[in-house]
């Protein structure tokens, strides 16, 4: 079984990647195609091999931690490789893992493909397999739990970060993509923040897909 391959982008999608491994072209479906788009020079592709009666089919990613979330994925009834690959590419797998340990079915049932009954399948099935993935600290900030910002001194970030949200969100971009960009910014946010600040930093994290 193919565990990773490394070569260059030769092909990019809108599901999938071709990666060039010494000649040789292999599709590859990936969350996030565009996230390869700049990569000139040879990449690690981290893969899934899935074998089926009729196929065989590579699924890839730039991490080890997304490679085993897809997994564990796959262990749950009614998800398969396509629902998987649409849990990550709208979420990130610490945000993911997060929601799982803290029963966030709020937050599941955002991602493609996941109802509120396949959300209590996935809290039920992983929830125990998944401990110790990330610190508490780091669950707690990925699902959004983390204390409020008055807690950390950032009094008035949490209000203009909602305000954003919301004007973000009637431009069209789903909860997920919303999430993750708020996870990718969360880290270096300041009390001086302003809801433009703080709509201008969310589109640039969100246009890198």
């Amino acid at each position: 079984m193919i565990d990773f391959l490394r070569g260059k982008v030769a092909l990019l999608e809108t599901e999938y990647i071709v990666l060039d491994v010494r000649d040789v072209g292999y599709r590859v479906f990936t969350p996030n195609p565009y996230a390869f788009a700049a990569k000139e020079d040879a990449i690690t592709v981290y893969i899934h091999h899935h074998v089926r009666e009729d196929a065989e089919l590579l699924y890839g990613f730039e991490s080890r931690e997304e490679q085993a979330l897809f997994r564990k994925l796959l262990e749950v009834s009614g998800i398969g490789p396509r629902v998987a690959l649409g849990i990550l590419a709208g979420g990130r797998p610490d945000a993911v893992i997060a929601a799982i340990h803290q029963e966030n079915i709020a937050f599941l049932t955002k991602l493609p493909g996941i109802g509120k009954k396949t959300a209590q399948r996935m809290i039920l099935d992983l929830k125990d397999k998944l401990s110790g993935s990330v610190s508490d600290a780091g669950l707690l900030a990925a699902a959004g739990l983390a204390p409020s910002s008055s807690s950390t001194g950032l009094s008035g970030t949490g209000t203009a970060w909602e305000e954003a949200r919301d004007a973000l969100a009637a431009l069209g971009y789903t909860a997920a993509e919303l999430d993750r960009a708020w996870i990718s910014l969360q880290p270096t946010v300041t009390e001086e923040e302003t809801v433009d600040s703080l709509m201008k930093r969310a589109l640039q994290q969100l246009f890198k897909g």
